[in-house]
């Protein structure tokens, strides 16, 4: 049973996700009296078909927060391997090049949450479980935050804001605004079995029909792939027998069949990016400051990145919402937020195009990437540590 929620708290995170907990456990640990506000009702099941794919900086992260533990069912990334349907050029990233035991993980969305969720409880942090944010009014000392929930609205207050989740929100913050672009696209996402093992590998592959992942999960795969939303839809109802034939298509034999194992979901694809990632008493990080193409499979272990680094800039503050630390906050995660949220745009148009010229820059580019070890090393270094990450200017 989750503590009642104080009246009035040093910081609130709203979002329970994997991002906002590890906020509040590392805020909790540097000594923050924390409280966190989470919408889906305590002990509901997580139906969500999302398997997260986490860098193994990530894992790391979890692990040290007291969150991983083996008995998660996760899949080792051992490999990337990108490469074009029908046009020349590939890369191939490996743990090797990085020296590290894996390149990341694969984990169901579902059991980390309640990993999650076990861990909070064993740390002793209130909960409001089943409960949203409707408005937050920052102040000059503190932040007013009204609640709702099953037992109505209520008011609390907090040093400082943490919003892991509720992007909404931002539009209400002074001085914030949001992008939003909308792709018109659609994640198709399929538990698929390929008739030869996976090895550890995963593969990023722009097909014709639209940039796939297959991210290694058990003895199969899950299958991310960006489509027309009526394509999508028509993938997710219809016929298993034509998924399979496509994804056959669009991958030639280097694992023979494919057979849809599980199943099928599908989101809308959509960035939204906030313009800055503090307000006066307020802190974004995760999805409410960014959410993400699923092409390079970036959101999540950025936001997690984000969750570090706001504690990393509390740590030496008496006041938990102090300006000049959330300040140095949001130039800290200016570079990495900056540069993965601009790469992975441009990566959606640059391999959705079609035409003989781009398919010829896309090979020259994956092939020099490929052929020059110091450079291919870099580029996996960041996808594991993040751009300008300290572990990564130690390795590389």
């Amino acid at each position: 049973m989750a503590l009642p929620l104080p009246e009035h708290v040093d910081v609130l995170v709203v979002g329970a996700g994997p991002v906002g907990a590890l906020a509040a456990l590392k805020l909790a640990e540097a000594g923050r009296q924390v409280a966190l506000i989470e919408a889906r009702p305590e002990g509901a099941p997580v139906r969500d078909a999302r398997a997260l794919a986490l860098s193994w900086a990530s894992r790391a992260a979890l692990a040290d927060a007291g969150v991983w533990r083996d008995d998660l069912g996760a899949t080792a990334i051992d490999t990337v391997h990108v490469s074009q349907q029908g046009g020349w050029g590939r890369t191939v990233l490996s743990r090797d090049d990085l020296g590290l035991p894996h390149l990341g993980v694969v984990v169901d969305y579902p059991s980390l949450f309640a990993t999650l969720a076990a861990r909070l409880a064993e740390a002793a942090l209130p909960i409001a479980w089943g409960t949203r944010v409707a408005a937050v009014d920052p102040l000059s000392a503190y932040a007013r935050v009204t609640l709702q929930g099953d037992d109505g609205e209520r008011v609390v207050t907090a040093r400082l804001v943490v919003l892991a989740e509720g992007g909404e929100l931002v539009d209400g913050l002074p001085g914030l605004t949001r992008r939003v672009h909308d792709y018109g696209q659609a994640a198709l996402l399929a538990e698929v079995a390929s008739e030869l093992p996976h090895r550890g590998v995963a593969y990023e592959r722009f097909s014709k029909r639209g940039p796939l992942a297959l991210l290694p999960r058990g003895d199969g795969f899950m299958l991310v792939w960006t489509r027309t939303p009526e394509d999508a839809r028509e993938l997710r109802d219809g016929d298993p027998a034509e998924l399979e034939r496509q994804l056959a298509e669009a991958m030639g034999e280097r694992l023979g069949a494919f057979r849809v194992a599980g199943s099928r979901a599908l989101f809308p694809l959509t960035l939204k990016q906030a313009s800055r990632r503090v307000a006066r008493r307020v802190a974004l990080i995760g999805n409410a400051a960014q959410t993400l193409h699923p092409v390079a499979a970036q959101g999540l272990n950025l936001g997690i990145r984000d969750a570090l680094a706001l504690a990393a800039a509390l740590a030496g503050a008496a006041d938990a919402g102090d300006a000049a630390a959330l300040s140095a906050y949001e130039r800290a995660r200016a570079l990495d937020s900056g540069a993965v949220v601009g790469f992975t745009h441009q990566l959606v148009r640059f391999f959705d195009g079609h035409g003989p010229l781009l398919s010829a820059a896309r090979g020259l580019g994956m092939n020099l990437l490929d052929a020059a070890p110091a450079l291919r090393r870099r580029f996996a270094g960041h996808l594991v540590f993040g751009v300008g990450g300290a572990s990564l200017d130690g390795m590389v």
